[in-house]
């Protein structure tokens, strides 16, 4: 009575585990349990986005940190300066340049003054060519923007005032934006530039995959 009682509870016992088994496969050799494969990666199933990496900006027009010719300013013949940046993150689709004047502010807003802005730079890019073109959409797909319309604006701290902090700031986008412009002219001001500076930042968001900056000096000279 007492083998054929042990021989139940060890058929019994093998079952349990069994059914255990099915329930809960292991993962690997180690034995330890968890979700499925497919969702044990990060990010995006099939994205292959990657994380957040920092990048170098950088241009032989001035630099980082130093005075910025006049040539390239509103003093001169405001030239754009010629941009070049580190390999991006796999996976990007465009960049963002924003150029900005840190010691200014719009009337009536905590907007900064912006002095050129590009947006959908196609991924494959690893620079932009000085002296870009007065018109909103260049051939590659790239558009620009200022306070004073569909071009560069170069600095222009009067020099009667303090050095001004100018910033370059790159971003590296996993997206193209599609933001809407009314057309106008190369030298006519923007309807909104804050708008459609605003509408790209927030178009931005959750697209990031790269930043750098670059920063100059700027006032007009006596």
């Amino acid at each position: 009575m007492h083998v054929f009682r042990s021989v139940i509870l060890l058929f019994t016992a093998c079952g349990l585990l069994g059914i255990a088994n099915a329930q809960n496969p292991a993962s690997g050799r180690g034995g330890g349990s968890g979700p499925p494969a497919s969702l044990q990666t990060g990010g995006r199933r099939g994205g292959g986005r990657g994380g957040f990496q920092t990048l170098t900006l950088v241009t032989t027009a001035w630099p980082d940190g130093g005075m910025i010719p006049l040539r390239y300013s509103q003093a001169g013949p405001e030239i754009s300066p010629a941009l070049q940046w580190s390999t991006p993150p796999s996976g990007t689709a465009s960049f963002v340049v924003i150029f900005h004047d840190l010691d200014s502010v719009v009337p009536n807003s905590t907007d900064d003054l912006l002095l050129w802005m590009l947006w959908n730079i196609p991924g494959t890019a690893t620079g932009v060519a000085q002296g870009r073109p007065d018109i909103f959409e260049l051939p590659d797909g790239s558009r620009q923007i200022s306070a004073s319309g569909s071009r560069y604006r170069g600095p222009g701290a009067s020099a009667n005032g303090p050095v001004h902090h100018y910033v370059l700031e790159l971003y590296a986008l996993d997206t193209l934006l599609d933001v809407q412009v009314p057309p106008q002219g190369p030298q006519d001001p923007n309807p909104n530039p804050q708008a459609i500076r605003a509408s790209v930042m927030q178009g931005m968001v959750g697209h990031v995959r790269g930043k750098a900056a670059y920063m100059g000096l700027f006032r007009r000279p006596q």
